[in-house]
């Protein structure tokens, strides 16, 4: 199986804005944001979908998720995080957590063809940073 953009950013080939990491699993910002703070939570073995990882992996990495919401709640002062896991823009498992507190927030879509905001994606990191 080739390297997902995920995997590349796990080996630390392509660079990201991580908030979040353990021997399993790494969360970090989504460079195409629905909402400020919209964060990615993978395993670090690459598998297609998250059906897919055997128990262990699984419940590791919705430790992971559940740990990285209740951060988010706290440091983006949102009344929700919600969770979406779609699969099918990256073939590797993920689910996708975004702060929110009305539901026209969380059904905003993505503007993929959008510069990433950098600057704004470092400073929202560091806040969200487990140290």
């Amino acid at each position: 199986m080739q390297d997902s953009v995920f995997t590349k950013i796990i080996k630390g080939e392509l660079p990201s804005f991580k908030v979040y990491e353990d021997d399993t699993t790494l969360a970090f910002l989504d460079i195409h944001p629905i909402q400020p703070g919209h964060t990615l939570v993978i395993p670090k073995k690459q598998v297609e979908f998250v059906w897919d990882l055997d128990e262990e992996d699984y419940l590791n990495l919705m430790k992971t998720v559940k740990k990285v919401s209740k951060r988010l709640k706290e440091v983006m002062q949102t009344k929700y995080v919600g969770a979406q896991v779609i699969g099918v823009d990256v073939p590797h498992a993920h689910v996708n957590l975004i702060p929110f507190s009305t539901v026209e927030e969380f059904r905003t879509s993505q503007d993929m063809d959008s510069k990433p905001d950098n600057s704004e994606l470092e400073k929202i990191a560091a806040r969200i940073k487990f140290n």
